[in-house]
C-alpha cells in the first residue's frame, strides 16, 4: 500500500471533516477548533493535525494515578469560566431614590 504525503492528506481535510468546530467572535472575524484526537491544543492547523502528522501525542489517565482527577477538574472549571461571556459596557448604575426610614 503506497503512504500518503501528510500535505496532501491536510489539503483533503483542511475545509471539511468531521472533527472541524467553527466558532463565531465578534464580526466576520472566527475562530476553528478542532476535536481530533491526539490533538493536544485542540487547533485547526496543519502543524496539531493528527491526520496529517504521522508523529502524534496524546495523554490518558493511568488506572493508579488519581491524583490527575484534581488537574482535570481544574481544567474543568477554567474551560466553564472562560466560556460565559460578560456582558459588555459599563455596568448600569441604580438610580432609584432610596428610602431611609427612621423610628422613632
Amino acid at each position: 500500500m503506497a503512504t500518503v504525503p501528510g500535505q496532501l492528506i491536510w489539503e483533503i481535510v483542511k475545509k471539511n471533516n468531521c472533527f472541524l468546530v467553527k466558532e463565531f467572535g465578534n464580526g466576520t472575524a472566527g475562530v476553528v477548533f478542532s476535536k481530533e484526537p491526539n490533538n493536544l491544543y485542540n487547533l485547526h492547523s496543519n502543524k496539531h493535525s493528527s491526520l496529517a502528522n504521522k508523529k502524534t501525542v496524546t495523554i490518558q489517565p493511568g488506572k493508579d494515578q488519581p491524583d490527575l482527577k484534581k488537574a482535570a477538574l481544574a481544567r474543568l472549571c477554567v474551560v466553564n469560566k472562560s466560556l460565559n461571556v460578560a456582558k459588555s459596557g459599563p455596568k448600569k448604575k441604580n438610580r432609584q431614590a432610596v428610602k431611609i426610614l427612621s423610628r422613632k
